[in-house]
């Protein structure tokens, strides 16, 4: 994957026709999405990595073998109780819509992290872009400083996708890769002391000459590449643009809301980069992985999960940002019902849970039901396409929407048998 920092966005960049479904499905969506008003602006990805036992989180099972420790909060929402664990997000429960019945299939880290990121399974030479570079793409973004999609999490838990076939300009721009604080810092920024303004200025004059000559002799896409990306890079020093990443600028008790934790101050600075017309950001949270010893690692994450999704809703809408941002909150995929002898719960593709507020959805609801024991679905299966469409749909975009791919394919924003989650919208 292509991480950038200011400095690895300039050399991370240096270097038949499938027949159209008119079926009456697809008809349908058309009636339902094209010319729909774009309500959200941006989006904001909560990405729980390793695989969240939503079983603990947002369907719980009080009182069966398969449900274990965890006592329920009742919510204002008929039949939308959370865990214990998320009081501050239970606050906000009319502003949720818990999706109860996802179900992928995909029980291999790696195969389910492409399905849920790119809404397509891995297919031979295609390099799907993730939905972050699918958003920034379509949507550009207003402020012409700040990158159109940014990641911010540890290196080995980010997603590990580029932008795909879209093209460096929309790969994802990382923050805090090698941290486990909250500095979040963003290296590189700051010109050297020993370089002044008219330095500066010389030196990119050369840089641009040298490119106009290479250009002459080699009419090479790598070339456009590299200097779309000194270009970014030059502006992502502004101090309109600097201003955007400095979180200093929010009061303490603020910040010791979200949490002093790598994923609660990466909410706030996703908060103050939507408000900056960011169209695309994600914030990683890691450790769901829990073959073992689940109880205790999911109180853990809980915490810090629920201090950074609870403040982040709340500060949203305090805000009046909301409405214009789609809040989504899944991984790869849940945790089996039944515990194993390490009181732990392995991978669980066939039913998990997601939730989604903001954006224009309909909130204080739960779509989906599954059974007592938690192993299967009982109403209203979700595939991942599906979501990925409605995505779309909240942002105004056409999920039928073609984009030409590295093989010379043309690639729907959403695969062709997604259809819109009607209830959500």
């Amino acid at each position: 994957m292509t991480l950038l920092t200011r400095r690895t966005w300039m050399q991370a960049t240096a270097c038949s026709l499938p027949a159209l479904s008119f079926s009456g499905w697809l008809r349908a969506m058309a009636a339902e999405t094209v010319g729909r008003p774009a309500t959200a602006k941006s989006v904001i990805l909560l990405w729980l990595n390793g695989g969240p036992s939503t079983i603990d989180l947002w369907d719980l099972k009080p009182g069966h073998a398969h449900g274990g420790p965890f006592s329920v909060i009742s919510t204002a929402v008929p039949g939308l109780s959370l865990s214990e664990h998320l009081p501050r997000t239970a606050v906000h429960a009319g502003k949720l819509a818990v999706l109860r019945s996802m179900s992928t299939r995909e029980g291999d880290h790696s195969r389910a992290t492409h399905l849920v990121r790119t809404g397509y399974l891995p297919q031979a030479a295609i390099r799907f872009p993730p939905m972050g570079s699918l958003v920034a793409h379509a949507l550009q973004g207003e402020s012409p400083d700040l990158p159109g999609y940014v990641t911010i999490g540890p290196a080995r838990s980010i997603i590990r996708h580029s932008s795909g076939f879209l093209g460096p300009h929309v790969s994802p721009f990382a923050i805090g890769e090698g941290e486990r604080d909250s500095s979040l810092t963003v290296p590189h920024l700051q010109q050297f002391s020993s370089v002044d303004e008219a330095m500066q200025k010389d030196r990119l004059q050369l840089v641009s000459v040298f490119n106009t000559e290479f250009r002459k002799l080699h009419a090479a896409p790598v070339v456009e590449n590299l200097e779309a990306s000194l270009d970014g890079a030059i502006r992502l020093m502004r101090p309109q643009a600097q201003a955007a990443f400095a979180l200093g600028q929010e009061t303490d008790a603020l910040r010791d809301a979200y949490g002093r934790t790598q994923f609660g101050q990466g909410c706030l600075l996703a908060r103050r980069l939507v408000e900056r017309d960011v169209p695309f950001v994600e914030v990683t949270l890691d450790g769901w992985d829990t073959h073992n010893n689940n109880f205790a690692e999911v109180a853990r994450l809980s915490a810090i999960l629920d201090a950074g999704l609870g403040t982040l809703l709340t500060d949203l809408q305090e805000r009046g940002r909301l409405e214009s941002t789609l809040v989504l909150c899944l991984g790869e995929f849940g945790r089996t019902p039944r515990i194993n002898t390490n009181q732990g719960r392995d991978h669980w593709p066939q039913n998990w849970a997601a939730v989604v507020a903001g954006g224009g959805i309909r909130g204080g609801q739960v779509i989906g039901r599954t059974s007592a024991d938690g192993t299967s679905i009982e109403d209203r299966p979700v595939p991942i396409v599906d979501l990925m469409a409605t995505v779309c749909a909240s942002l105004g975009l056409d999920p039928r929407k073609q984009n030409m791919s590295n093989v010379g394919r043309p690639i729907r924003l959403a695969d062709p048998s997604a259809q819109v989650i009607q209830e959500l919208l």
